[in-house]
């Protein structure tokens, strides 16, 4: 199957920017992952297209998600990317039995789980670093009672009211009855406290530049 192919397909079934977002990223991480995970005979176009279209049914048969899409790439035999995308929840009862299968779980869990990283950032992704990405994967505080796939859906169900209405992410949580069941308006709150992210940045300076470092890099870049 052509990208065309599946973009057309896309252009049917998809309206929402955030969403269409969310594949594209997820097609371009499972491109770089399929030689890394997948050896130097893995088809690097499959595991793209399996990222492309792996929610591609997701807002036009959301009960239904991914049967439809599913069913679809099966009737262009396109069977290793059909069952990937069957696999890429685990609540749906098919295991992982490749190395497309396991990556294109992984990829999608986690560039949902940066995005939900740098919307508690004042400048988003910018100063987005892997280290933070693992601590927040180690803090069982960050969305406690709910497993990692269901903080994602819930994230990106308000993150896309931010990009399409212009709604403000903090607010959109703690108006969902879901994520206040996971966690308190104070919990909610913290996330977004500046303070609780740079707490460790005198540390981090004196760290890089050593003791007193990051007050003369300051005085030598000028006011």
């Amino acid at each position: 199957m052509t990208r065309e192919c599946a973009l057309t397909k896309l252009r049917d079934w998809v309206q929402s920017p955030s969403l269409l977002r969310h594949m594209l990223t997820v097609e371009h991480v499972m491109a770089r992952a399929a030689p890394r995970y997948g050896g130097p005979a893995a088809d690097v176009n499959s595991w793209a297209l399996a990222g492309l279209l792996h929610d591609a049914d997701y807002e036009r048969f959301p009960d239904e998600h991914p049967r439809h899409i599913v069913a679809w790439l099966r009737e262009h035999g396109e069977e290793e990317i059909a069952y990937a995308i069957s696999a890429h929840s685990p609540r749906w009862g098919f295991p992982c039995r490749s190395a497309l299968d396991k990556s294109l779980l992984a990829c999608d869990e986690l560039t949902g789980f940066i995005v939900a990283c740098t919307h508690l950032r004042p400048d988003g992704i910018l100063s987005l670093e892997a280290p933070s990405v693992l601590k927040k994967l180690k803090d069982k505080k960050f969305a406690a009672g709910v497993s990692r796939e269901d903080a994602y859906r819930l994230v990106q169900r308000n993150a896309m009211k931010v990009w399409e209405e212009g709604k403000d992410f903090k607010e959109e949580l703690l108006k969902d009855p879901e994520v206040t069941a996971a966690l308190s308006p104070a919990e909610i709150e913290e996330k977004f406290d500046l303070g609780y992210h740079t707490k460790h940045v005198d540390t981090i300076f004196a760290r890089v530049f050593g003791s007193g470092g990051g007050n003369a890099a300051a005085s030598e870049a000028g006011p």
